[in-house]
């Protein structure tokens, strides 16, 4: 198999000393969805010699439509992810060796997942993980790319490359998340587009070109597509990336809490302070995949995906219908984004 990754050592960036690089790097991919079984595939067959990959939540219909690793047959056996993604990638690529964990993110493990990792991929589906994943690469002084994808939208930046501004430094600069992949829908090629700017930008940090550190977005549907430099955003005091940083979301008072309310089948989930609640907006973009929809200046409810939600204003939420923590964050994940 001394052929098996010749196409790309004659890409001259890349080339036979590209490679070896490439194979001694150790990818840290959180989440085994849609980005994340594309970016996890073409990182797996390039060669990256460990491949670590962490994800919650177990597969179902709806994930076959654009998350490629899996098959029918992982939906009927009702496999995690993770495990399915593991199998897969190691009839991909049986060289290299992938490592996969079934497990939420939260403040008391993200440490110990990038310990030891070269670099951080983002596939994740929510906000807050992100923000954890932020602070986590930060801290050990490694990149995070990151990535974010939504009906035929995609975003695209790299965080931790010189004195570029963090996702923290942005958080009031991007637009606010009222649209999910269950509210909005998503089509795969915008997936493709954006796992293959994060692989792209991977590979060039690998062999040590200049990663493209703007951020970048893509409409597929409309055609439209722009590339902002960002720099000038940088927070000079934030406490994420600035000289006094102390890595807030890394904290767990800044985690979602959560707790099984005794006596009834509910789980309660209180949003980091971090994260602002606007019920009319919410309301209306979740209005078309909800039913028996409540909203007033108190509260939102509503049935979805079997379960009875109410949202309150501030940033309560119960998940009725389970004692599950991690199936009432996943829940909410796919509900609030």
């Amino acid at each position: 198999m001394n052929t098996r990754y010749s196409r790309q050592e004659l890409f001259e960036p890349i080339g036979e000393e590209g490679q070896k690089k490439i194979g001694q790097a150790h990818v840290l991919i959180i989440g085994a969805g849609a980005l994340g079984s594309a970016s996890a595939e073409m990182l797996a067959r390039s060669g990256v010699g460990r491949l670590t990959i962490v994800d919650r939540d177990i597969l179902d219909w709806s994930n076959l439509q654009r998350q490629q690793l899996y098959t029918e047959q992982d939906v009927h056996d009702q496999l995690p992810k993770a495990v399915a993604a593991k199998r897969r990638l190691s009839e991909v690529n049986s060289m290299i060796e992938v490592e996969t964990f079934t497990a939420d993110v939260t403040a008391e493990n993200a440490e110990e997942l990038v310990r030891g990792k070269t670099l951080i991929v983002d596939a994740t589906d929510n906000i807050e993980t992100r923000l954890l994943m932020n602070d986590a690469a930060l801290k050990a002084g490694i990149p995070f790319f990151m990535g974010a994808v939504v009906a035929s939208y995609g975003l695209t930046f790299t965080i931790g490359m010189g004195d570029r501004p963090c996702l923290h430094c942005l958080l009031d600069k991007l637009p606010p998340q009222t649209l999910t992949c269950d509210t909005a829908g998503v089509i795969s090629p915008i997936i493709q587009v954006v796992a293959a700017n994060q692989v792209t930008n991977v590979f060039k940090y690998l062999v040590g070109e200049k990663v493209d550190h703007r951020l970048k977005s893509f409409d597929l549907w409309t055609g439209d597509q722009a590339a902002i430099d960002v720099t000038s955003l940088r927070r000079p005091n934030c406490p994420s990336c600035s000289d006094t940083a102390n890595y807030p979301f890394l904290s767990r008072e800044n985690q979602t809490k959560t707790a099984v309310l005794c006596g009834r089948d509910t789980v309660q989930l209180t949003l980091s302070r971090d994260r602002g609640v606007e019920l009319k907006p919410l309301a209306e973009s979740i209005r078309p995949i909800v039913s028996d929809l409540i909203s007033n200046v108190h509260l939102v409810a509503c049935q979805f995906d079997g379960h009875r939600i109410v949202l309150f204003r501030d940033g309560r939420m119960l998940v009725h219908g389970t004692k599950d923590i991690v199936k009432a964050k996943t829940v909410a994940a796919k509900l609030l984004g």
